[in-house]
């Protein structure tokens, strides 16, 4: 990457113009981890939360968080996704849960920050609703996991180094 593309030659921020851009199939994934004490887990996987599904609501708050992406981060473009997934797996080894989202879209512009905000809404979701029981949850780990479609091509984390 030779430069930053939403500064300009004088170093203001401009939205890319992504106009004469091809349309093209672009997906992309992201993971967080929410790591927490194995007692607040347990009240998760157990249904024992005071305020609820946490695994579900954080699943739906992610794709909501996906759809207003470019409400929330700036010079993000609007995009019709075509598709958002968000997956929260326990894993007693953590211990904590484990989050992945991948966005989809036909479009001139990539989904990455789309499948990352998810990702970071869903995390932050599990924290809003388990807070009471533990403060010391930390989410960690947000990263784009894998990018496709576009003019800079594929992008899978275990090629990145």
């Amino acid at each position: 990457m030779s430069r930053l593309t939403h500064l300009s030659a004088s170093g203001e921020a401009n939205m890319v113009d992504v106009g004469d851009k091809p349309a093209t199939i672009r997906e992309a994934t992201a993971e967080g981890r929410v790591v927490m004490a194995a007692e607040t887990l347990r009240l998760i996987v157990d249904g024992d939360a005071k305020k609820g599904d946490v695994l579900g609501t954080a699943r739906l708050a992610g794709i909501m968080a996906a759809k207003r992406t470019h409400e929330l981060i700036p010079l993000c473009h609007p995009l019709m996704l075509s598709k958002v997934s968000v997956e929260l797996i326990p894993d007693a080894s953590l211990p904590g849960v484990i989050v992945t989202a991948t966005a989809r879209v036909t479009g001139p512009t990539g989904v990455e920050m789309e499948a990352l905000t998810a990702v970071s809404v869903a995390c932050l979701t599990v924290y809003d609703m388990t807070k009471a029981v533990d403060r010391a949850m930390r989410i960690e780990g947000v990263r784009l996991l894998a990018k496709s479609g576009g003019r800079s091509g594929d992008f899978r984390v275990e090629e990145a180094s």
